[in-house]
């Protein structure tokens, strides 16, 4: 044997040794990376994926000749012909695009679906359009989901379909169609053709079916803790402001919505605890002033002033939130404030809501003369940011939306004919909750 032979064991140390060595250099390397090192073509990569706006959104809404006429009044509250193409199916949506034009989401609904573009383009900023992503939510009444799914996104609400997924989808929908002719409208056969590819729905709440009937002031006066991103069935319910029919109703909600619409509809609760008084305030909306201490929980339930899509003596009325009774005599109701006007100067923002009147009905001496109440707030933001997931592949990463939380609102000390409020953010350790 030559001197200078390795022998197999001294081979194996010193390959130990390399191993180990290189082993030490990456995860010495990989911890010393820090956020503002990223590599060049991860830099480019966010960049390319940065929130999208108006233009990146495709509508494609369903109508007909019959209905489109009678419709179009809604159609025109929200829709921009610069951002809109109409079409009828998911495939002539798709066709209607390629690569080059920048349309990053598929949205669709019906002809009396009223859209919030500004938070829908917003939430749909939370999602990565390159991965595959079906964006909606189903329907408010019970009945409706045990009979379609409850893993299926409505049509008349809207959803939301990625751009990824999107053309994938237009490849391969007439085999679906074919296959399920016997399904009900074409979000069921959307939903159907979308579980064959293996892709399920992410819920968003801000979508509404609104499978009811009648009064939405239930609804509405109790939003839920997200942004308002659809309405839908506005003809079988009533004007949601009084002494307005429902187009003039609509554009008058839609004059706060220009102002501030991340904050429309948000619920805010504040007590006074002098004179035991409880406020509601559903942002652009109404204001609820309730003689006594209500608890909150109760407040952020729905109430039961409107009914079920079906009509009939035998229909079942489950829906899928909790609700409260509704008083049938007026004067057993909190007084109730509509809005009247808004008015904004940069962030500051300034809402006047006057007293309807219903009934004549004995109230506090605190209430006797208040005719208005006037509302100042700062407009919402809704951040989105995007947050690195896993350094390791320095590829992986998520966009993340400011967590919601209900704002507080002090009210004005002393008023006679008419309140001030003021809303603002919450203390860290504040708490909404009613004075003893």
């Amino acid at each position: 044997m030559q001197p200078n032979m390795l022998k197999p064991s001294r081979v194996k140390t010193l390959l130990l040794l390399l191993s180990l060595t290189f082993i030490l250099y990456l995860i010495f390397h990989v911890s010393t990376i820090k956020a503002p090192s990223l590599s060049d073509s991860l830099a480019a990569d966010i960049v390319s994926r940065s929130p999208i706006s108006r233009c990146h959104v495709l509508f494609a809404i369903a109508s007909s000749s019959k209905s489109w006429p009678r419709r179009l009044s809604y159609f025109r509250l929200w829709g921009l012909r610069s951002a809109i193409r109409v079409a009828r199916v998911v495939k002539e949506a798709v066709d209607l695009t390629d690569e080059s034009d920048g349309v990053r989401w598929f949205v669709f609904g019906d002809d009396d679906t009223v859209f919030f573009v500004d938070n829908l383009v917003k939430t749909l900023s939370k999602y990565d359009d390159n991965r595959w992503f079906y964006v909606g939510s189903n329907s408010e009444y019970y009945e409706q989901n045990v009979k379609y799914s409850f893993n299926m996104a409505f049509g008349g609400g809207g959803f939301a379909v990625s751009h990824s997924l999107a053309r994938v989808l237009a490849r391969v929908l007439d085999s679906c169609l074919i296959r399920y002719p016997h399904l009900f409208g074409s979000d069921a056969r959307i939903f159907s053709c979308l579980a064959e590819l293996g892709v399920g729905l992410t819920h968003e709440p801000g979508f509404h079916q609104l499978d009811m009937r009648g009064d939405l002031f239930g609804m509405l006066s109790a939003h839920p803790l997200s942004p308002l991103l659809s309405l839908h069935h506005l003809d079988a319910v009533e004007p949601i402001f009084p002494n307005m029919n429902r187009t003039q109703a609509l554009g008058h909600l839609f004059k706060a919505v220009e102002v501030d619409p991340a904050r429309i509809l948000q619920q805010t609760v504040c007590y006074d605890r002098s004179r035991q008084l409880t406020v509601s305030v559903a942002w652009g909306y109404a204001i609820q002033v309730y003689e006594g201490n209500e608890s909150l929980p109760d407040l952020l339930l729905l109430q039961r002033t409107f009914t079920p899509w079906k009509r009939g003596a035998n229909v079942d009325s489950h829906f899928m939130f909790n609700m409260r009774d509704h008083p049938r005599d007026p004067c057993k109701r909190p007084i109730v404030f509509f809005l009247e006007s808004v008015i904004s100067d940069k962030s500051d923002v300034l809402s006047n809501y006057i007293k309807h009147f219903v009934g004549d009905c004995v109230r506090a001496h605190a209430l006797e003369n208040l005719e208005l109440i006037r509302v100042l707030s700062q407009k919402v933001e809704l951040d989105v940011e995007k947050v690195v997931m896993n350094w390791f592949d320095m590829l992986d990463y998520g966009l993340e939306m400011e967590s919601p939380r209900r704002q507080c609102c002090d009210i004005s000390p002393t008023f006679n004919e008419s309140m001030t409020i003021q809303i603002r953010q919450c203390g860290l350790d504040e708490l909404i909750s009613m004075h003893f």
